[in-house]
């Protein structure tokens, strides 16, 4: 008999990430969290506008706009601010996914006002600083971006023939995040100023700090450089037409690549919502480190892939389960589809071990905790909790969900989502090689 033994498992306090929550008059929801650990600083900053937002024949914005808030705003010069924040040893970035768009900088506590002033700018007066030349600037940026990695990168259009197949049309998630190169080319200036003006204002982001702060010093530091940005609009979420994949779609495509590839991806629970842990243990019992069982048949036993992973992706307006593994020279796809149906299908019918879940659920745990040890990871977690749970103290429930699951749950749950006959199955093939590709 397997007895676990986890200093994780066997910790009783409730986790939680102390904060507290402001609501400014313009409605810029702040979070504040402070941590005494280290004299740093994040702030964090989510608009609540993604490529689900935008509209057909005017994809991309999302993605343009992640790149446009660098160049300058009213009072911050092109290039200005990535210059004051390394002046002062602090470092920002940020992404765009169907949901949001992400804007963070971690620097020295004592200068935490530039990360405020330098944010409340872009938020307040970035057309002040946009022109026509400097959209053009960054919609070819963003264009040899999308040439190189989704067009001239070998699989890289792998994604986006998915989503297409997939979701239905009409559906928000139904084109990739970066846009299609047709939409950017066609966009105008005024379309760029209309999707700022509804979707860049205080009452449709969340701005969270974390770090060296005191709340009630820090809040009037927020006020200070945000009350006089005015309110926008009110925005309201994308919604989702119900839908259900019916049958296994089958697509091929040849590409300038050295192997084929094989993707498998199954409709699963969106982001927190029941389901969505189970199926990332199954992901990870299926395919995480060379103990996993996909790992083990394909590439060790059998020796007839180069590698294999699966994962959950769940997001708010639904999940999708990812199966990919790429085979090694002269195999066809078919032989590895066969191995990894044969794998799923006994994961449907018979739990995984004990052991198995345990390894998952501790390596789930450690990762929760360690993303802790950042105020960066920690500003974060607050954001997509409360984004996506509603609640940015949801941290010991998300805890909990692992800790919570049986072998039982795992096998009820694949055998719920991961059904052969409602997938996309992609097999991407070297050029001349179509024979290789599932039949």
């Amino acid at each position: 008999m397997f007895v676990a033994i986890s200093g994780i498992r066997a910790q009783e306090k409730a986790l939680s990430i102390p904060h507290t929550v402001y609501t400014l008059d313009n409605g810029l929801t702040v979070i504040l969290h402070e941590d005494r650990t280290v004299p740093m600083v994040t702030v964090n900053v989510w608009y609540h506008v993604g490529s689900s937002y935008e509209k057909p024949k005017r994809t991309g914005f999302a993605h343009l706009f992640e790149h446009i808030m660098f160049e300058g705003s009213g009072n911050v010069k092109e290039g200005d601010f990535d210059n004051l924040l390394e002046a002062v040893g602090g470092n920002n970035n940020g992404s765009t996914t169907q949901d949001r768009t992400d804007y963070y900088e971690t620097l020295p506590a004592n200068a935490l006002d530039l990360a405020l002033f330098l944010e409340s700018d872009r938020m307040g007066y970035l057309l002040e600083a946009m022109s026509p030349g400097k959209v053009d600037g960054q919609r070819d940026v963003v264009k040899n971006e999308r040439r190189q990695n989704t067009e001239n990168r070998p699989y890289g259009i792998a994604t986006q023939t998915i989503l297409e197949n997939f979701y239905p049309k009409g559906h928000p998630y139904n084109w990739p995040v970066i846009g299609y190169m047709d939409d950017l080319t066609a966009a105008s200036y005024e379309d760029v100023v209309e999707f700022f003006k509804k979707y860049y204002a205080p009452n449709n982001a969340v701005l969270v700090i974390a770090g060296d702060i005191e709340p009630t010093k820090t809040i009037e530091k927020v006020k200070h450089w945000f009350n006089e940005i005015p309110r926008g609009e009110v925005v309201t979420r994308p919604t989702a037409p119900a839908f259900e994949l019916i049958g296994e779609k089958k697509l091929t495509v040849e590409d300038n690549v050295q192997l084929p590839r094989l993707y498998l991806a199954y409709q699963t629970p969106a982001l927190y919502t029941p389901g969505d842990a189970e199926m990332d243990v199954a992901a990870d019992v299926l395919a995480k480190g060379k103990n996993s069982r996909l790992y083990k048949r394909l590439v060790y036993e059998l020796q007839i892939a180069q590698n294999v992973s699966a994962y959950q992706n769940g997001n708010a307006l639904g999940g999708m389960f990812m199966v990919m593994a790429t085979a090694r020279p002269g195999i066809k796809l078919t032989q590895l589809q066969s191995i990894i149906d044969e794998e799923i299908g006994k994961l449907t019918i018979t739990p995984p071990t004990e052991r198995e879940v345990q390894r998952v659920v501790n390596q789930n745990e450690s990762r929760i905790l360690r993303q802790m040890e950042s105020s960066m990871n920690k500003a974060d977690m607050l954001q997509s909790y409360y984004r996506f749970a509603g609640n940015p103290d949801w941290l010991n429930e998300d805890f909990s969900r692992y800790k919570a699951l049986q072998p039982s749950d795992i096998s009820a749950s694949a055998r719920q989502y991961l059904n052969p006959k409602k997938r996309v199955v992609l097999s991407i093939v070297p050029k001349g090689k179509a024979d290789l590709a599932v039949q």
